[in-house]
């Protein structure tokens, strides 16, 4: 088989596992209701929420493609709220490392970190980037060294 084909098959494979996802599986739960959902996290008493499955009552045409881990405090008392999420874009400006912080007046705190790398991307108290696309870009990179050797 020709160097080109193999090549050439590899990049089609690597596009197509770019795709959009009109689903994800995010954690849902809130650390008032049980403690194991805040930092650290421990997921191993909840089971993981299809988010095409949950629907908005007052937008019901929205669907969640992303997840979102919500970090709050309150008057001094930390709260943490894992969750599918409608609106929004994952990180800042696409990435997916920074979250959205916000802060008030009576020592209130919000963090949002919205994420849709994967499935489950809402466990951990800091969201990873995208590790898909740079070992496509690696990749890519060592197939356009091959072609032009």
């Amino acid at each position: 088989m020709d160097i080109k084909c193999i090549i050439f098959a590899t990049v089609v494979l690597c596009i197509s596992l770019i795709n959009s996802v009109d689903a994800i599986k995010c954690w849902d739960c809130r650390s008032d209701a049980d403690p194991k959902c805040s930092d650290p996290f421990d997921n191993s008493t909840f089971a993981i929420t299809d988010c095409q499955q949950q629907r908005l009552e007052f937008i019901p045409d929205a669907k969640s493609t992303m997840c979102r881990k919500i970090r709050q405090k309150v008057h001094g008392v930390w709260k943490y709220i894992r969750s599918c999420a409608f609106l929004g874009e994952p990180g800042i400006e696409g990435d997916e490392r920074f979250c959205l912080m916000r802060t008030g007046t009576y020592n209130i705190f919000m963090e949002y970190c919205t994420c849709n790398s994967k499935d489950g991307c809402n466990s951990s108290s800091s969201l990873k980037g995208l590790p898909v696309i740079v070992s496509l870009a690696s990749l890519f990179s060592i197939l356009m060294v091959q072609i032009f050797r």
